[in-house]
């Protein structure tokens, strides 16, 4: 066995490095599907814990709930043992010994946050940590990072400029496979009882994450869950009338917040995508088996050189159980090499592989998962791999090769070994498909018009002491000319989650629960968006419009209007009564996966953020005058600011990471695939290797034998192709499906797929045939 690996060293290298890269590759995307699977499974009670959600309609689902919800239920339905409310993420200034910085990545929670939840406690009393209103749990990089240390229990932080908190309790890092991602935790109770964020008892205010904790005894099924959501409804309605008591509740299993939660608004973090990992998972799959395709066509390439020994084997007595076993062995032993390579290459690339998807994952060898894993990959991969040729090779008669004579030309051989290579090709083109594809929509989506010009645009929070003057601030960025082109708004126009059900127009249905998002604009956010007014006008400094909403032309479309014809109508929000002043042409305030609807807009009189258009070439100098301008009125609070492009952006996260990951494993896929092409034409140019000899000597061209040998493979490729563009097709137009902005799934993309695929195969198996065309003739007429 070790005998021939050696003797034939360039046969072994190529079979052990096409399996060795297939694998390494698989490996690392079993790491990252396992990773995306595991989220937030450590914690101790994860299989009873439940997220409550919420929506009007099938089409406005929401992660939050009402404030009272979670209290209320636990006390009245037994089902439920425990509950925990977590607000909206929440940003606060804090210092400590001249270090002061704004932390963005921080939650307000119930008092039972580290007994609800298994997160690791490094120093303090879990049960105690934050009981008091006057706390903070600081996560060990947070700790670090202001103090050095993570024994600082009992220090104080300064928050805002003037409430000093005290360390609670300190966490270690959070796992990077929960859903819940956060460097600090303030306690609820610090929340004031008259806080407009968070109205404490109001029952249409959807502004707090509830989690449940069901009882241990209740088995989870479909049913039971339902009779759990019809009490929480139930008791719901006793507290609510009218529309907003249609609500209808669900229980998220905790497990599932992860991958399935695509289309929930307001939802606490981005998530991932359960068809990306089941597509990836698909792309492991498939990887794996065009290694195992490549291993078998370099297995029957050299069946020549080893018909002699198969032949003498079975003279000395050899039966062919024998040799299946001595052959399974081969590959038992090749897979076994294979995995402890691939395992190097998954560990060395594990940095880089991290960065593409943008999480850190480690291999665990001696875990239970990944010990199952390869034991369950080394006996798969070397039984099928290895078994077409053990039953092949072991299959030679001992009185034909002895003469020289093969018994390869059998058709079901042929058939079966052709049937590999077309499999192998049909998943290189899908690969390819779907990487021109991701790459295609994701440059759509980049220069799609999305109703406004989203380049140069600058934006900076309103905070600390800016919230009492904002008057002097607004003035300030007027007066400049690099910032004077600014509008203030509630909220970027790139992914509204939010939206409300009290509305009133004339004509509207009572019953309708159509769930509308708005925005609070000042005069100037149509001109600075570089938007386009379809009827009526802007808000204006000119006119009290205090009272006056403006409306896209999809709210027109609702309310059966032209833009024009909704212009001047009486309009309502909340039970403010006011009137339509104009319509803005519709744009999009929601990614491209979601079509445009309709929206409110209401004039803003409290602030949020300011947003400048910069002038192209003075971003620099932009960004020195505003920084300037805060520094002089918010010296206590450090300046931050964003791009409203990079905001769009990092909406497609998910899909850019995919396009990379199609990518880069369509490269291996076609690299592995060309292995095993390779080793078939070698395995062709040796079953014709005396022919070859007696057509040079008969006069044949260089030319001539080259596509002797090389038209029966554009054979197999042209079926491949036939077989993967219907394949392929599907696939992309599904995963477009999810998008409600797209391309067009045209022919060029796959007849490109096509093409790539073929010039790289007919490379391939062109250099062997060259090879063997350009070979000695008297070599192969030697023995004769």
């Amino acid at each position: 066995m070790y005998r021939n690996l050696w003797r034939y060293k360039a046969y072994s290298l190529l079979n052990i490095l096409g399996l060795s890269i297939g694998l390494a590759s698989t490996f690392l995307i079993f790491l990252w599907v396992q990773h995306e699977r595991s989220y937030d499974q450590f914690h101790d009670k994860a299989a009873q814990t439940y997220r409550l959600t919420s929506g009007i309609s099938k089409d406005f689902v929401a992660a939050t709930t009402p404030p009272p919800i979670g209290q209320e239920m636990a006390s009245k339905i037994p089902a439920i043992k425990d509950h925990l409310r977590l607000t909206h993420r929440v940003d606060h200034l804090f210092e400590h010994d001249g270090k002061k910085f704004e932390e963005k990545e921080g939650f307000y929670a119930d008092s039972n946050f580290l007994s609800f939840f298994s997160f690791t406690v490094l120093k303090g009393d879990p049960s105690t940590a934050l009981q008091n209103p006057d706390v903070i749990l600081l996560t060990e990089k947070m700790a670090n990072k202001y103090f050095g240390s993570t024994d600082v229990v009992g220090k104080t932080l300064i928050r805002d400029n003037k409430n000093p908190v005290t360390v609670s309790a300190v966490l270690a890092n959070i796992p990077s496979n929960s859903h819940l991602q956060f460097d600090y935790i303030l306690p609820i109770s610090a929340i004031k009882d008259n806080d407009w964020k968070y109205p404490s008892q109001d029952w249409g205010n959807f502004i707090y994450y509830t989690y449940f904790q069901l009882d241990e005894q209740l088995t989870p099924t479909a049913d039971a869950l339902s009779k759990v959501t019809e009490e929480i409804m139930r008791e719901y309605k006793t507290h609510t009338d009218g529309v907003i008591a249609k609500t209808q509740f669900k229980l998220q299993p905790l497990s599932d917040i992860h991958l399935h939660s695509q289309n929930f608004q307001v939802d606490v973090a981005v998530h991932g995508h359960y068809l990306y990992v089941n597509t990836l998972s698909l792309v492991g799959l498939f990887i794996l088996i065009v290694a195992c395709i490549n291993f078998m066509n370099l297995s029957t390439a050299r069946s020549a050189r080893r018909a002699r020994e198969v032949g003498l084997r079975k003279v000395v007595g050899a039966d062919r159980k024998q040799l299946i076993t001595q052959f399974l062995g081969e590959s038992l032993l090749i897979t076994s090499l294979s995995v402890i390579i691939a395992l190097a290459i998954a560990i060395l690339a594990l940095p880089a592989f991290g960065g593409l998807i943008g999480k850190s994952i480690s291999i665990s060898l001696f875990s239970p998962e990944m010990a199952g894993y390869l034991v369950t990959i080394v006996i798969f991969t070397s039984l099928f791999s290895g078994s077409y040729p053990a039953i092949y090779l072991s299959s030679f008669k001992p009185l034909l090769v002895l003469k020289g004579i093969l018994t390869s030309q059998r058709s079901g051989h042929r058939v079966f070994r052709n049937g590999l290579v077309v499999v192998q090709f049909v998943v290189s083109i899908f690969l390819l498909v779907g990487t021109i594809v991701i790459y295609k929509q994701l440059e759509f989506i980049k220069n799609r018009d999305n109703g406004f010009d989203r380049s140069n645009l600058l934006y900076v929070h309103m905070t600390g002491d800016i919230w009492g003057k904002q008057q002097t601030w607004k003035n300030a960025l007027a007066e400049n000319q690099l910032t004077s082109n600014f509008t203030i708004t509630d909220a970027l126009p790139s992914n509204l989650g939010s939206g409300t059900i009290d509305y009133w127009y004339e004509g509207k249905d009572p019953s309708s629960e159509l769930v509308v998002p708005m925005m609070d604009v000042d005069a100037d956010f149509i001109s600075v968006f570089g938007m386009e007014l379809l009827a009526g006008r802007t808000f204006s400094k000119l006119f009290t419009d205090s009272t006056s909403y403006m409306i896209n032309e999809s709210m027109a479309a609702v309310m059966g209007l032209s833009p024009e014809e909704a212009v001047g109508k009486p309009f309502a929000v909340w039970s403010k009564k006011g009137t339509i002043v104009g319509v803005v042409k519709d744009f999009n305030f929601k990614p491209v996966s979601q079509s445009v609807g309709p929206l409110m807009l209401q004039y803003n009189e409290w602030g949020g953020m300011a947003v400048i258009r910069t002038q192209p070439g003075k971003l620099e100098a932009t960004l020195a005058a505003v920084e300037a301008v805060n520094t002089k009125l918010n010296p206590n609070y450090p300046f931050n600011y964003g791009f409203f492009d990079e905001e769009l952006t990092r909406l497609y996260e998910s899909e850019q990471r995919l396009s990379k990951l199609f990518a880069l494993f369509a490269g291996l896929g076609i690299f592995i695939s060309c292995l095993g092409l390779y080793g078939l034409s070698a395995f062709m140019a040796e079953q014709r290797f005396k022919e070859i000899g007696i057509r040079k000597v008969l006069g044949s061209s260089t030319i001539g034998i080259v596509t002797l040998l090389t038209k029966s493979f554009i054979g197999l490729l042209i079926v491949a192709i036939i077989v993967a563009i219907p394949i392929s097709w599907y696939g992309a137009v599904q995963w477009l499906n999810g998008f409600a902005y797209r391309i067009e799934m045209g022919i060029w993309i796959a007849t490109l797929a096509s093409a790539i695929a073929l010039i790289i195969a007919l490379l391939t198996v062109g250099y062997e045939s060259l090879k063997a065309a350009l070979m000695n003739p008297t070599r192969s007429l030697r023995d004769d």
